[in-house]
């Protein structure tokens, strides 16, 4: 299990801007039997962290001092909104004999034939999807082989999913996760007119009108 070094936080509001200069990202950890106790983790081994490991990894963190010692999920990140950084985030601390609920990402691996071979477009409708599982078998992501798209008519739903032991998928059977699609037909477009082609078909339309006047 990933392990996440963090120390307790009494910093708040403005003054966490200097934290977060030092390198410390403010977070906190609550649970169904934990009160909300906040914390500082390292920023730069979260993020270390968090791309290996992905969202829906458990972590155990722990405090130097140990008041801190949980098995903890990553709920919910926030993310500064011009630039993409990391400002918060939100640990879950989970039973280990509970089921929980957590988002799984897709995986897609494999060519599609389809694709390959007769030219088709490959569509992911989804990219992640909600899973039940006891947090030591929860899946870091689901992997869907994209060499089963052979025909423009393939897909693969939910069903098609192979899951591993103690997992379940909260959506339903049918819902699709990525298809094939036939290639569009090629667009022709009208060439532009030229100035002079402007005003060539507006004399003929002059003359066309003295005529019938005549």
């Amino acid at each position: 299990m990933e392990q996440l070094a963090v120390e307790i936080r009494d910093i708040f509001g403005k003054k966490l801007e200097n934290s977060r200069k030092q390198g410390k990202l403010p977070a906190v950890v609550y649970g169904r039997k934990k009160e909300a106790t906040p914390l500082f983790v390292d920023l730069k081994e979260f993020k270390k962290r968090w791309k290996e490991a992905g969202k829906s990894t458990i972590f155990k963190i722990k405090s130097p001092d140990s008041k801190i010692n949980s098995d903890i999920l990553i709920q919910e990140i926030c993310l500064e909104p011009r630039n993409g950084e990391l400002l918060h985030v939100d640990f879950y601390a989970v039973e280990m004999d509970k089921p929980i609920v957590a988002t799984v990402k897709f995986v897609f691996g494999g060519e599609s034939p389809a694709e390959k071979e007769l030219g088709g477009i490959v569509i992911k409708v989804l990219h992640e999807i909600d899973v039940e599982a006891l947090p030591k078998d929860l899946p870091s992501e689901l992997k869907i082989d994209l060499s089963n798209l052979k025909i423009f008519e393939d897909q693969i739903a939910i069903k098609d999913i192979e899951l591993p032991k103690g997992v379940k998928i909260l959506a339903k059977d049918d819902d699709v996760v990525v298809l094939i699609s036939e290639p569009q037909g090629e667009i022709v477009e009208e060439p532009a007119m030229k100035i002079e082609d402007v005003e060539v078909e507006k004399r003929g339309k002059k003359e066309e009108e003295t005529i019938e006047e005549k």
